[in-house]
């Protein structure tokens, strides 16, 4: 049996949730000569993405993929929420074997899982190791969780329809419209989901959160005056190793070198961000009416089959084009189209790089502050809106553009607010909040900060 205290790691789905996980795990690996192990639950065999990603973990760090669960009797319209939540339940006796595999030969102290995960709290309890649990978003959406119960008692229609804002404990007001999507459909089985998922957080013994005070003062507050479980911020966890940029990710750097210190505006909505082809032509035309000069992650759009013929759908493979006719030529100087993927990371942190145009998911969110780079908030789905509403109302260093009644962001909109960002009076006074909010992130990580400092609490629970 080795003397090394082991824990393991047991996440829902997706690059999104994985990432900060490993950040948090490589940190107590290093700062506390902990190991660990992740145990992979899934639908599919594990994507090229997540297959490069975990082959790349560091020594002490090491991981194993739960037997394929089949999700093949449920419908083509459940939401991720309900998905992740069932996949998770049925993967709960391979989950069981796994522990008691990890038992026989470490030291193991702690199971930790993620936020849809919590069905496995009672196999950490059953095998009597703490169970504690990762949550990968902010405070505001934690205090959103643990107060579900409450106001779902409490309320009887839909939030949305809701005469005032939700007052999430320790959190600016949050219209109900603009709450977590899987909330705004009580009688879908993803609310059914979340609320379960909520009730059963009392369980873990403790909860770290990737955000820190500067950032989330009022939410953290409320949460730890809670009393119970522990609240842990130990953001910002961030991918910070840029080493292994594949060669297709280098060309938009090297433009980059090329512009005007804090000149680009970076457009990207993540990794599952798609936008409709109208809403691409707009942001195409308000980008060239702009005059600012950008990079743009591009993706196809997410309506090909219902605005499309079949023939185009064919030919248009490619999402470049999608773009208006001519865009690129006219654009030339301007701005580079990238087509789906680009090294965001280093892209933020480069030079140039004066603003980003975001879809507001929370890893992309705390990538920038960790860099000091301001933002246009564009929401698309999960928590993303509460992020919006939070970065522009709360911490004022995003823009947001007004949706029109026909569901657009307009031209003239965007090309308005692009401008204010990256040469305005107002782009000046966000990037200042920013600048200040980067230097906090780097403070609180750094070797008496409060990020590390409450790592190294978990970790001497654990290690007792």
């Amino acid at each position: 049996m080795e003397s090394t205290p082991h824990i393991a790691i047991f996440p829902t789905p997706g690059m999104g949730h994985l990432i900060p996980l490993v950040q948090f795990a490589k940190r107590l690996i290093s700062l506390h000569k902990f190991t660990a192990t992740f145990i992979i639950p899934n639908e599919e065999p594990l994507s090229k993405a997540q297959k490069i990603f975990l082959d790349t973990l560091p020594d002490g760090l090491d991981y194993a993929v739960l037997p394929q669960v089949s999700l093949d009797d449920l419908s083509d319209d459940v939401m991720i929420e309900t998905r992740m939540s069932i996949l998770i339940s049925r993967s709960l006796p391979s989950l069981r074997d796994m522990i008691k595999s990890i038992i026989t030969t470490k030291k193991l102290v702690t199971l930790v899982v993620d936020l849809f995960a919590t069905d496995a709290l009672d196999v950490a309890i059953e095998f009597k190791v703490s169970p504690y649990l990762f949550y990968p978003s902010t405070a505001m959406a934690l205090s959103l969780f643990l107060y579900l119960p409450k106001l779902h008692e409490e309320t009887s229609c839909e939030y949305r329809d809701l005469p005032g804002p939700v007052q999430i404990p320790g959190c600016i007001p949050v219209h109900g419209k603009d709450l977590l999507d899987p909330v705004q459909d009580r009688k879908n089985d993803a609310y059914k989901w979340v609320l379960h998922h909520a009730k059963r957080y009392r369980l873990a013994e403790g909860i770290m959160v990737n955000t820190f005070k500067d950032l989330e003062e009022g939410a953290i507050k409320a949460l730890q005056d809670l009393g119970s479980p522990p609240i842990y911020p130990v953001g910002p966890l961030v991918q910070m190793d840029h080493s292994s940029t594949p060669a297709d990710g280098l060309d938009c750097l090297r433009w980059l070198d090329d512009q005007p210190r804090g000149s680009v505006l970076f457009i990207s909505f993540g990794s599952g961000g798609t936008l409709s082809s109208n809403q691409i032509t707009e942001l195409a035309m308000g980008l060239e009416m702009s005059e600012q000069r950008f990079l743009w992650v591009l993706r196809s759009p997410d309506d090909e089959s219902a605005n499309a013929s079949f023939f185009s759908i064919q030919t248009k493979k490619d999402p470049i084009d999608f773009l208006p006719q001519g865009f690129i030529d006219r654009t030339k100087g301007q701005g580079l189209v990238v087509p789906n993927w680009a090294p965001q990371a280093q892209i933020l942190s480069h030079g140039s790089t004066g603003g980003f145009l975001t879809h507001c998911g929370w890893n992309s969110i705390l990538e920038t502050v960790v860099n000091g780079v301001p933002v246009i908030a564009w929401p698309l789905y999960a928590e993303q809106k509460m992020n919006a509403v939070m970065l522009t109302e709360g911490l004022k260093v995003a823009l947001r553009p007004q949706v029109s009644e026909n569901g657009l962001v307009g031209r003239v909109e965007i090309a308005t607010l692009v401008k204010h960002l990256m040469e305005g009076e107002e782009g000046k006074r966000l990037r200042t909040r920013m600048r200040d909010l980067k230097d906090a992130a780097s403070k609180v990580l750094s070797d008496d900060g409060s990020s590390t400092k409450a790592i190294a609490q978990v970790a001497s629970k654990w290690s007792s």
